[in-house]
């Protein structure tokens, strides 16, 4: 029965991101179909149909375009500019955004994997990232953050450990990050 469910959360994991860029491309095919068939462009339905899937390549090439525009690029920093300072909503997109950038992007912060002794008493280590190593702006000396994953999810927790109990992996940090959030399941090449 545990295989049935990890094999159904890994096929929910794949399926997930595709299933929403399916239904978004559809979405967006079904729209300019519907424009196409409104003006009724030729008047032969399947011409319509070939010319609305090129509109929409055309369309989503075009909208990559302007994300890597200089313009695009203002216009975004502006209005994000503004949802980090909504009274309520920076407390929800600041902290998400934070972590997005932190798995992909230019700023990535899951680059320093590492094994950490949690309870020494009983000899534990868990895999994680070093997130700070240098906490000295909280008044703290000699210790790292570190974030520890949780398995099958994108949530975690924050432990502030002495430089002792750190041992550095010698592995690419999006390996450890597979490792880790599989459950020990993937294969470490």
């Amino acid at each position: 029965m545990n295989k049935i469910l990890k094999y159904f959360l890994q096929g929910l994991i794949l399926f997930i991101p595709l299933g929403i860029t399916v239904i978004v491309f559809l979405k967006l095919f079904q729209f300019f179909e519907g424009v196409f068939s409104f003006v009724g462009l030729t008047g032969i339905p399947f011409l319509d149909t070939i010319i609305s899937f090129i509109a929409l390549l055309v369309f989503i090439t075009i909208v990559g375009l302007l994300a890597s525009s200089f313009i695009f690029k203002r216009l975004f920093a502006f209005f994000e500019e503004k949802l980090e300072h909504a009274p309520i909503i920076r407390h929800i997109y600041s902290p998400i955004k934070d972590f997005m950038n932190a798995f992909m992007g230019n700023k990535k912060r899951f680059t320093k994997p590492v094994l950490v002794l949690t309870n020494p008493q009983a000899n534990i280590q868990e895999l994680g990232f070093i997130t700070q190593d240098d906490l000295s702006e909280w008044g703290i000396k000699e210790k790292y953050a570190v974030y520890l994953p949780y398995s099958y999810s994108f949530s975690g927790r924050l432990v502030i450990v002495p430089k002792e109990q750190i041992t550095t992996l010698k592995t690419d940090g999006a390996d450890a990050m597979k490792f880790i959030i599989s459950g020990g399941v993937t294969d470490v090449d």
